[in-house]
Order: C-alpha cells, then structure tokens, then sequence
C-alpha cells in the first residue's frame, strides 16, 4: 500500500489518474457497455489526469519547493542548478524536501550558537583587553600626574615614581608582543623550523634560564627519576624553548614555597614524544580546567594581576604546540598541584 507522503509527484498524479480513470470508467460501462468507448474512456481520462495533475503539482507546489531550495543554497541560476531543478528536484519526495529542509534549519542552529559562543568570546576578550590595557596606562598616568604636581622636585619619591611608572611601561610593552606573537601565530605567518635536537638539553638549559627567580621562592628544578636517557624531538627548538619557560614559569608564580618543580619526558610511540612539566604549588579548580588556554583567562584575576604576566602565556603555548601538529593538556586539583604535558613529534 502506498503512503502518499512519500510518493514523487509522477506516482502521486498517476495514482490520482488510475483512481479518476477507474471511477470514470466505471460510470461509463454502466451506461454504455461498449467496451471500446469504456477502453477508450479509460485511456483519455488517466492521460489527461495525469497530465493535469503532474502539471499542477510540478508548477504550483515544486516552484514554491525550488523557491525553498535556492534560500537553502543561496545560488543565483547556474547550469548545475538548472540541472537539478529539472532532472533531481521533481523526483524528490515531499518527505525528502522535509528532510532536506531540516538538515539545512540543523546546520542554520549550529551556525547561530556558534556566532552567539563566538560573539560572547569577542565581548569578553574585549573587556579583558580594556582591563588588561587600563591597569598599567592608569598607573602610569597616575605617577607621571603625581610627578608633573611637584613630587619630581622630592628626591625621596621621584626616583621611585619613575620606577614604577617603567615597570607598567614594561607590561604594556609585553602585552603588546604577546598580542602581536599570538596573532602571527593564529594566522599562520609564524612559520615553523623543525629541527632535531635532545629535548632534556633544552630542559636543562630552561631550568638554568629560570633558576635565579627559582631561588627566592625556594623551589627545586628536576628531572624525574627515569626520564634521564636523552630523547630526540623532531620541532622548532626557540619555540620549544619558548614553550618550556612559559611552563616552568608559571610554575614558579604558582608554586608553593621551597616546592618543586619536575619535567618528565615519555617515548609514546614511534611518532610522539610526551613532555610534562609538574609544580606541587597551588593547584587549578576543575571548572576551570576547560579555559585556562583561552586569551586572557584567569582562574583568580587579583592574584594573578599581582603575581604579574600578560594572561596570554598559555594561549600562545597551545598556538605554537598545535602549529606543531601535536596536542597539550593540564592535570590539576587546587592544594596539590599541576601538570601540563604537551607532545612533540620524535626525532628518533
């Protein structure tokens, strides 16, 4: 038994026909039993039927159809689409068009909820830039005020104002080059200089880098037991080494006092190398585990201000480990610690 919401417009005004021609015919055989005139009857009144019929649905109900299919694919008349429109559109089912039409509404919502996820990204990224950009431009607009107001003449002060007055210029400055270094690295200028080379050596040199700042909170640098034999990495070495500070840094911010920091080294496979950074310091609340690679983010906006740092660090560490082609995660509970493990390819 047919379901005529799934019939084309062909089988739809044919079966119209048949049942039009059988009531007709009938009609006629009652009234003249001539079963030429009935046969012809029959025949005259499925061809035009049908032919009436099809005419109907394709130019009435499919030219509102073909209507619905150009604002789907928002295309001006081209051969391919007079192809369809001709040849594979009236061969759809009502059924198919519904199908067509929801598919389309689908990807419409997800388009939409990904320009209202994108729009809020852009809100907030441009409050967080506002706020990042106005703390030192005030502070600094606050010392050299004070300055022009008569404390440039107090020799106890005006060494001091211009002090930190360089020190907020010094922050702008940072943020600027992390906001430049994050762009080129988004838009694929920065390129990417692969190079084969020991990656506990660079570790090592990281840790010899940082171990002044290090030294006044009393934390200890190390290599996790096992981890020692050399191990080659196929990657850009300055932007590894870029990688590692911003890691081993933020180790140090974060860290507890005379805590440690360790980095181990795992062979995954024949294709990857795994490099973790870990600190016993003050650990990262789950819920915002999720974000803390996004520009800007900040799990506790005043502490972080105070420990210092653009807010940037972590978004360009993902944009260089992923212009790698590899992956980077975070392991964290608040009181315990963090990890950050990233991949590089392997050199060996």
């Amino acid at each position: 038994m047919f379901k005529a919401k799934n019939l084309s417009p062909q089988k739809l005004a044919g079966f119209t026909a048949l049942i039009l021609s059988a009531i007709i015919t009938l009609g006629t055989l009652l009234i003249d039993g001539n079963w030429k005139i009935v046969l012809t009857a029959f025949i005259l009144t499925f061809l035009v039927s049908y032919y009436l019929y099809l005419y109907t649905l394709q130019n009435f109900i499919y030219r509102k159809i073909k209507l619905i299919y150009k604002f789907i694919y928002q295309t001006k008349a081209s051969k391919r689409e007079e192809f369809f429109n001709k040849n594979i559109l009236p061969l759809k089912t009502i059924e198919e068009v519904s199908e067509d039409v929801e598919k389309w509404a689908s990807q419409k919502k997800e388009e939409l909820d990904m320009l209202r996820r994108n729009e809020e990204f852009r809100k907030e990224f441009l409050l967080n830039l506002s706020h990042e950009l106005k703390t030192p431009i005030f502070a600094v607009q606050g010392y050299i005020h004070t300055l022009l107001d008569g404390a440039l003449e107090d020799p106890n002060v005006n060494k001091l104002f211009l002090k930190n007055a360089t020190k907020n210029i010094d922050r702008l400055c940072r943020l600027i080059d992390d906001l430049d270094e994050i762009s080129k690295l988004e838009s694929g200028e920065m390129t990417i200089n692969s190079e084969n080379f020991t990656i506990q050596d660079l570790i090592k040199d990281v840790f010899d880098t940082l171990s002044l700042k290090a030294n006044t909170k009393g934390i200890k640098f190390s290599v996790k037991k096992g981890c020692e034999a050399p191990i080659h990495v196929l990657a850009d070495k300055e932007k590894v080494r870029q990688v590692l500070i911003n890691l081993v840094d933020n180790s140090i911010k974060y860290g507890r006092q005379d805590g440690h920091t360790v980095a181990s080294i795992y062979t995954m496979d024949d294709k990857r190398v795994l490099i973790e950074i870990s600190d016993d310091g003050i650990g990262i609340a789950e819920e915002h585990l999720p974000r803390v690679f996004e520009r800007f983010y900040r799990t506790d906006r005043a502490r972080s201000r105070d420990i210092g740092g653009t807010g940037l660090g972590l978004a360009i560490v993902k944009h260089i480990v992923e212009a790698h082609g590899q992956t980077i995660n975070i392991r964290s509970k608040p009181e315990i610690g963090s990890t950050f493990g990233f991949t590089l390819g392997s050199g060996d």
